[in-house]
């Protein structure tokens, strides 16, 4: 297996239908566990959103899309990317885990892997491609991507 395992980034869920970034994202890392490229999937994020945890539901759906539910390891209190690298490094360090697959939507991938390589992780990117968006929709979401890439390395290097 190319990877110890994969590690799939929370993000805003929903109770009902999961909104398009964290249904791709769960598809991606579902399709990765069954082309068999790690043993685990790590589902992170501790945010509540309508009631649910970002690890907990994203885990029921990896379960549904056929990722055996003993193969998850959950990380329920990340609120941050940075966070996720924290916390996710705490779990899979005594398992030996360094060499991880990361799976994020493919315009957060950049600033997700610089997270983990600070971490320690051999961490290479398992992209959820985003759909078209407008052109203003890439400059508000490359500001947004810009801005939360220095709060995470003002974080880091504390």
């Amino acid at each position: 297996m190319p990877f110890d395992a994969l590690v799939l980034l929370g993000c805003r869920v929903a109770a009902g239908a999961l909104p398009s970034a964290a249904a791709r994202r769960v598809a991606r890392a579902a399709e990765a566990f069954r082309a068999g490229l790690a043993p685990r999937v790590v589902v992170t994020g501790g945010r509540v959103w309508e009631g649910c945890v970002e690890a907990d539901r994203l885990g029921d759906e990896l379960v549904t899309a056929g990722v055996p539910r003993e193969r998850l390891l959950l990380e329920r209190a990340s609120h941050t990317t940075h966070d996720n690298a924290v916390l996710t490094a705490r779990l899979l360090a005594p398992l030996g885990c360094r060499h991880i697959g990361l799976v994020s939507c493919d315009w957060h991938v950049a600033r997700a892997l610089w997270s983990f390589r600070r971490e320690g992780f051999a961490a290479e990117p398992v992209a959820a491609t985003s759909p078209p968006v407008s052109a203003h929709r890439l400059v508000v979401r490359g500001l947004r991507e810009r801005g939360a890439w220095f709060f995470d390395w003002l974080r880091a290097t504390r």
